[in-house]
């Protein structure tokens, strides 16, 4: 998908959710088909601690997502949620989820956010899908900047971003507020468009 207006001055909006490939990956819009699976691996007990999944998500937050909020949101042209596939037609595998978040259109910047499914975590999926929509933010959104906030202690993560051309710019003492009510330590990475080096 080429944008028509857009130019290194301004943000282009898609049109409709980009479909995004990179070898055996790719980034969709969310289907209606997805919701089993986007229950299923909603459940994972890590998500809740290092991320904004809820725990006891629900069938009820899975339809939620897919026919409200992430077409509402597009619509709205304040978040661009994709789902992450792994593989090939019939073989591919929902595996996760990816978005652009918190837009400062004004100021060119955005955050990305991800989730990986258990079972696909360390096959370097999320690392190319990073690259992937990092790529499309910069050279087709028309982004500057984009933002990634981790937990500190999520070390998986962290590695992610580094590998996907991200850089650390400092910690966020005490930034994010969990379900359990204790108050975490944030790691703030970016990358920077005529800086980053990726897919």
């Amino acid at each position: 998908m080429s944008p028509t207006c857009h130019t290194s001055q301004m943000i282009w909006w898609p049109k409709e959710v980009p479909t995004l490939s990179h070898g055996l990956i790719t980034l969709r819009a969310p289907q209606e088909s997805d919701i089993p699976a986007l229950l299923e691996g909603a459940q994972d007990p890590l998500l809740p601690i290092f991320t904004r999944i809820p725990s006891h998500y629900s069938m009820a937050d899975a339809e939620f997502y897919v026919r409200e909020r992430s077409p509402h949101a597009f619509a709205n042209q304040t978040e661009l949620q994709l789902v992450l596939e792994y593989g090939n037609g019939a073989d591919a595998t929902f595996a996760g989820g990816f978005s652009f978040h918190s837009l400062n259109v004004r100021e060119h910047v955005a955050e990305i956010g991800y989730w990986i499914c258990a079972p696909m975590r360390g096959k370097g999926i999320g690392s190319i899908a990073t690259q992937v929509l990092t790529h499309f933010g910069f050279e087709s959104i028309g982004f500057e900047r984009i933002e990634a906030v981790v937990n500190v202690e999520n070390t998986p993560s962290r590695k992610l971003l580094e590998k996907s051309g991200y850089s650390l710019e400092g910690i966020m003492r005490k930034k994010s507020r969990k379900e359990d009510g204790t108050q975490k330590d944030m790691a703030l990475y970016a990358a920077i468009r005529q800086d980053w080096k990726g897919i």
